[in-house]
């Protein structure tokens, strides 16, 4: 199979466990549902960091970008540009004494 086949059928796939199955990756569907988002931002973060190439490739990325959710989750991984923000957002708080005053 070539490479543009292979993206081609990649294309057609419209969820994490299209792509799971696709390559024959066992998973535990709690997991998926939970992370699924993730796990596939994850495969398309680590396609490009190694310059995927062929379905065995493709398949050791999605496997890897699958298990770091299952040792890890979410908050801990931060695939998301939210998630490193909100640390960055620094506390502001109002005295309860303060709230409906006029400023």
């Amino acid at each position: 199979m070539n490479a543009s086949t292979l993206r081609q059928e990649l294309s057609e796939m419209t969820s994490a466990e299209d792509f799971l199955n696709y390559f024959e990756i066992a998973f535990d569907p709690k997991i998926v549902e939970v992370n699924r988002l993730h796990v596939l931002q994850r495969f398309h973060d680590y396609l490009q960091q190694t310059n995927a190439v062929d379905r065995a490739d493709y398949a050791r990325c999605l496997h890897q970008a699958y298990q770091d959710f299952v040792n890890s989750d979410a908050l801990t991984e931060k695939v998301f540009k939210v998630f490193h923000r909100q640390t960055q957002q620094r506390e502001v708080r109002i005295p309860l004494a303060e709230i409906g005053r006029p400023a």
